[in-house]
């Protein structure tokens, strides 16, 4: 008899994701007097279901396509006990069989609030722990019900299609364009409880995630549910599906814009406004966005007001003067070229 469908699905994810990274890092050929180390792949988890799902079925596959498999836990300090709590983890891992295994206990400063604080503080020390290690990749154990939850967000900060995207099947860290695979994009939260459940998989729910002052977990525990009484059944899946079409444009109008770049710059490198109002909104925007971003101005920080802003310097120029954006960046038009700069 084979594993529970809720297993069979979370390995059969991760096994493909595996498959990807060998792929992405084929073995380098070596002499007769030494045999290449295998891969290494690491887990993030953090005891929530979702992690340990993910850690059950690396520590599964991983060894079957000659892989190594570790993990990290980040101990963001938020709360009493965190650093037993992140031993924990730490044990659970180990008793699955991966190895290295590390607890990573973080600052969480107050930039962009805690949410996003947290988040940069976790991926700076995911990060560090895959250079240290020499890992081939990180996986992180977002699900559906995660991405559907990003696109709403997204959407409420009205920031264009990129923030509709969602999160990427693969994305990079500092040095590493693919660092990041997330493999269960394409699978419900409630598969992943159930494959721990049948797996007597101890779990740790956060309790950050049930509360009400974080904005995803108003929008996890009442603004779904409230989406899917109006809407019906079926309101995560079609999110998640306007995720991966949104991703699919912006990759391409991201492409056209990188092509068209080169076309609108004087021979100094200055931006020429007449070219610029000759490209279609959505490709010039990118490029100023590009332009600011390389001024400066963090792109976390980047809304699409600013650049909304800057780019009425190209199509509604009234004699405006500088225009100021974070990062200390400024914009502004001068002599038919756009300058935009730290001010």
């Amino acid at each position: 008899m084979g594993p529970h469908p809720a297993v069979a699905a979370i390995r059969l994810a991760v096994r493909r994701v595996l498959h990807d990274i060998l792929n992405d890092h084929p073995a380098p050929e070596a002499d007769s007097h030494e045999r290449p180390a295998p891969p290494l792949v690491l887990v993030a988890c953090s005891g929530g279901a979702d992690s340990m799902a993910l850690a059950s079925a690396l520590a599964f596959e991983a060894p079957r396509l000659g892989i190594r498999a570790g993990g990290v836990t980040v101990d963001h300090g938020l709360q009493p006990g965190s650093d037993l709590r992140a031993g924990e983890v730490v044990q659970r891992l180990r008793e699955l069989g991966l190895d290295p295994v590390e607890a990573a206990a973080v600052t969480v400063g107050r930039e962009g609030g805690p949410e996003a604080a947290a988040r940069d503080a976790r991926y700076a020390a995911l990060d560090a722990a895959a250079v240290r290690h020499g890992a081939a990749a990180v996986l992180l154990g977002h699900t559906r019900d995660d991405q559907a939850e990003t696109v709403l967000l997204g959407l409420a900060r009205g920031s264009g299609i990129r923030s509709l995207s969602g999160m990427a099947a693969v994305s990079g860290g500092p040095g590493a364009a693919r660092r990041y695979r997330r493999p269960f994009l394409q699978l419900d939260r409630q598969t992943a409880r159930k494959a721990c459940m049948v797996q007597s998989l101890p779990v740790w729910d956060d309790p950050h995630n049930a509360d009400p002052a974080y904005t995803r977990s108003r929008l996890r525990h009442e603004g779904l549910p409230a989406l899917e009484k109006a809407l019906g059944k079926g309101v995560v899946e079609a999110l998640a599906r306007t995720a991966q079409l949104s991703r699919d444009d912006a990759d391409a109008l991201d492409a056209w814009a990188g092509q068209a770049e080169s076309s609108v710059r004087d021979a100094a490198g200055l931006l020429e406004c007449a070219k610029l109002y000759a490209l279609p909104p959505a490709v010039r925007r990118r490029i100023l966005r590009r332009a600011a971003i390389e001024a400066g101005a963090p792109a976390g920080s980047l809304f699409a007001r600013h650049i909304e802003e800057v780019d009425r310097l190209i199509t509604g120029w009234r004699g405006q003067g500088v225009i100021n954006l974070p990062g200390k960046v400024v914009a502004q038009r001068q002599g038919g070229r756009l300058v935009i700069r730290q001010g």
